[in-house]
C-alpha cells in the first residue's frame, strides 16, 4: 500500500458539518461545529486513518 498526504483541516471540517446539519434543520453553535469538527479528528487519528504531526 502506498503512502499518500493528506491535509485535515478542522475549520474544514465544521464547516462542511454546518453545511450538512443545516440541509437536514439543524442550527448548531459555532461551539457544537468546533466540537463535532475536533471529534471527527480524533476518531480518524484513533482508527488510524490519519497521524498528527505537530508543527514545530
Amino acid at each position: 500500500m502506498r503512502e499518500i498526504e493528506v491535509f485535515i483541516d478542522t475549520e474544514e471540517i465544521a464547516e462542511f458539518f454546518f453545511h450538512e446539519l443545516v440541509k437536514r434543520g439543524y442550527v448548531p453553535s459555532e461551539e457544537e461545529l468546533e466540537e463535532l469538527a475536533d471529534i471527527t479528528f480524533e476518531y480518524l487519528i484513533e482508527k488510524s486513518i490519519i497521524d498528527e504531526e505537530v508543527e514545530e
